[in-house]
């Protein structure tokens, strides 16, 4: 699969690291390496980072939050990760626009489909911040929705598993992995690879999802000059 324009989904808690909470250094210097190397290859990347490793609106509704207030905060926390990543791509030399689903002029432009593809076809990299700037939307929506904006040939969700199993792998030894699957098939089996609105708006645009292992330095290259890595779902 040739992908000439991709949008990265990484989750905030990949961040973390072996840190408790927050943000590790050197995992992050890892994840703007690979970013930096798909560049290099002269894909366009967008990326989307979760915030989970800050806060998670769903559990801050658990404890108590109000579930606007949480999503707003988990929004926020996806800034904060998005200018960690942005601060260290620009140390190694790229050019980087951080865009928000929220209003935050000095810190980031409103996200804009428009204004996000010629970012990415003057060189850039594009960095989404703040989910879909509305609560109760994941930031998996975000991304699928990111993805469908910039008409990106996939959407590469990096993970800390090479793939999708017919179980938790972390869990079942025996659990099988599969190579590629169509969305209906992914349906069938109740499989959990993103939430049914990010799985929707995939499938209804035709943008395929690849699953792979992120934290495996050097994967994203792999994966961009076709060799066979991770789990691919699409419409056929």
């Amino acid at each position: 699969m040739k992908l000439k324009r991709i949008l990265l989904k990484l989750s905030g808690e990949s961040l973390q690291g072996n840190e408790p909470s927050g943000i590790d250094p050197d995992r992050l210097d890892q994840f703007a390496i690979q970013v930096k190397d798909a560049h290099d290859l002269g894909v366009q990347v967008g990326v989307v980072i979760g915030g989970g490793n800050i806060f998670r609106g769903l559990k801050g509704s658990e404890k108590g939050f109000d579930r606007q207030t949480g999503d707003y905060m988990g929004m926020l926390a996806t800034v904060i990760n998005s200018l960690a990543l942005k601060s260290v791509l620009e140390a190694l030399g790229l050019q980087v626009k951080l865009l928000s689903g929220l209003e935050m002029p000095k810190l980031a432009e409103r996200a804009n489909g428009t204004d996000a593809i010629r970012y990415l076809e003057q060189d850039c990299i594009v960095i989404f911040s703040g989910g879909t700037g509305n609560p109760y939307f994941t930031t998996d929506t975000a991304s699928a929705l990111r993805a469908v904006e910039i008409h990106a040939d996939a959407l590469l969700k990096g993970t800390r598993v090479d793939g999708v199993y017919t179980d938790d792998p972390e869990k079942n030894p025996s659990a099988r992995k599969f190579d590629r699957l169509t969305f209906k098939e992914a349906y069938d089996r109740g499989l959990k690879i993103m939430d049914l609105t990010a799985f929707t708006l995939c499938e209804e645009n035709k943008i395929p999802i690849v699953v792979f292992d992120m934290n495996c330095q050097g994967n994203l290259k792999k994966l961009l000059e076709g060799q066979d890595l991770g789990t691919i779902i699409s419409n056929t």
